[in-house]
């Protein structure tokens, strides 16, 4: 894998998991007023942790794959 993609799934992987954390620190500290709003950010922050799984998938494939040539 190249340094630029490394650097585009480093950068892009340190925004989900800012994103996530931000969202898990409203959920802890009582932002989320009714059960919808709840239940939104759970669909959220789960969304974003399977966004943040797929790239690190990706990222182990492209090196996987640099790796073979």
């Amino acid at each position: 894998m190249d340094q630029t993609t490394a650097s585009f799934i480093a950068a892009l992987r340190d925004k989900i998991r800012q994103d996530m954390n931000n969202f898990t620190d409203d959920m802890a500290n009582g932002q989320c007023v009714t059960i919808e709003q709840y239940r939104e950010l759970c669909g959220v922050i789960r969304g974003l942790a399977y966004a943040e799984r797929h790239l690190l998938d990706l990222a182990e494939y492209l090196e996987k794959d640099h790796d073979d040539e």
